[in-house]
């Protein structure tokens, strides 16, 4: 392909990936040690937070009347928006079962896991919507008992929104401690919690460090890395909006990369020219972040045509794709790698962050090359069952037992041969692996 870079970026997220195993494996080793104490020790050191760890219904009902009442109605809105939509979901996936051979029934199931852990981050941005996504579809999913995790500030605790979003999307504990102890404390059942059956929820490094880690004795949803986004732009695009939509994004950290992939390079100027100005114009957080993910980690590629814009979307696969160009049918039949689209310019990955109902939870780092984000589909098990009469076995042990001795497997083979003999003993078989 003949792509040309008029951005290319100085970093990557693996530039920036920290040495922090060894100090989550310690921690985590020490927690499941420790239990309750050492947790309490590593949240008075990290969280600098000494108040209610398990938040009571008389401590949610407070934190509750701090959130206004507008507010109340915005996290509602997108309640109910994602609730629908990860009900729309769980309608796709039924039990089913069909007769493989007159008499031999098997079936599919879908069984909600029992506990999940739903880590909510609360550090520099207190993202009410992380509580919003993860409660909302491990309830509908049907999960028995869901815990809420998110940091506390010192003398203040979790954030007020943060705990009645938790609360209305039904959160049945809401943990006050962040970090890798607050994924400890979930995964190992501390403070008279049930152990968790999957951890979901975007975190920090170390948070997502430690679901590395714990993946296998418990469940996750991915592994994620910063939040990445791509625009892909052409003529028809307008690029003050293009501009503002990629610095929306490169706010979220100073390493979360933005994109724009375009057929046009008078666009392609245009909002490099825009950028840093609607970057300086942000609160100051927000700016710092903006600015150092725009310098090190953004990138603008020229295309030839549609068709490489769409290539190189794929070989990207980002976490956040939004398109900005004629023939949306086009692109939607076309592109294959990405965690959520967006198409058109009327909608925009702040919708889907928010309030729009699709799970905001997504692959980064190029993983959604081979799986999609958080949905209702994660907290659920699809297994499997069967059961036969008597001649619906015997094709299936006759088989079988051929099947198990051509592999050397005569364990196998002889459970099939007991069921013929004990179900058929007047009939003879040729149950030998040899033509």
């Amino acid at each position: 392909m003949t792509r040309e870079y008029l951005k290319k970026a100085s970093l990557t997220s693996a530039s920036d990936a920290s040495e922090v195993h060894a100090t989550v494996k310690t921690i985590l080793t020490d927690i499941e040690a420790g239990g309750d104490a050492k947790a309490l020790e590593y949240a008075k050191k990290f969280d600098q937070y000494e108040g209610a760890i398990l938040l009571s219904p008389e401590e949610i009902e407070a934190a509750s009347a701090l959130v206004p009442d507008k507010l109340k109605r915005d996290i509602q809105f997108a309640h109910d928006n994602v609730k629908r939509f990860a009900q729309t979901q769980k309608a796709t996936v039924s039990d089913v079962e069909l007769e493989i051979v007159p008499g031999m029934i098997a079936g599919q199931k879908a069984i909600p896991v029992d506990a999940a852990g739903c880590y909510v981050p609360g550090g520099r941005y207190s993202h009410i919507a992380s509580a919003i996504m993860t409660v909302t579809t491990a309830k509908v999913a049907g999960c028995r008992h869901i815990t809420a995790c998110s940091p506390p500030r010192p003398d203040v605790g979790v954030a007020p929104a943060i705990v009645y979003a938790a609360h209305i999307c039904g959160a049945d504990k809401i943990l006050a401690m962040g970090g890798v102890q607050g994924v400890a404390a979930m995964t190992f059942g501390l403070f008279g919690l049930p152990k968790a059956n999957i951890l979901v929820g975007p975190g920090n490094q170390f948070v997502a460090e430690a679901k590395r880690i714990l993946f296998g004795r418990v469940g996750i949803d991915m592994i994620a890395g910063p939040t990445d986004s791509l625009i892909l732009a052409d003529k028809a695009a307008d690029a003050h909006i293009v501009a503002t939509d990629l610095v929306s994004q490169a706010e979220h950290g100073y390493n979360s990369p933005v994109w724009l992939v375009t057929d046009n390079r008078e666009l392609a100027e245009k909002v490099m020219e825009l950028v840093p100005e609607l970057i300086n114009d942000l609160p100051d957080v927000n700016r710092e972040n903006a600015g150092a993910a725009w310098r090190d980690y953004a990138e603008v590629i020229l295309c030839a045509d549609r068709e490489e814009m769409a290539a190189t979307s794929d070989d990207y696969a980002p976490e956040h794709l939004t398109v900005q160009a004629d023939d949306l049918e086009w692109w939607l039949d076309r592109l294959t790698c990405y965690g959520s689209l967006f198409l058109g310019e009327e909608t925009t990955v702040s919708f889907g962050d928010k309030a729009t109902g699709t799970n905001h939870v997504l692959p980064t780092s190029g993983a959604a090359s081979y799986t999609g984000g958080l949905s209702v589909h994660k907290y659920m098990k699809i297994v499997t069952w069967q059961r036969a009469t008597r001649e619906g076995a015997k094709p299936v042990a006759e088989a079988t037992a051929r099947i198990a001795r051509l592999e050397g497997m005569e364990g196998h083979a002889r459970a099939a041969d007991v069921r013929l003999a004990k179900y058929f003993p007047d009939e003879t078989f040729d149950l030998t692996a040899d033509g």
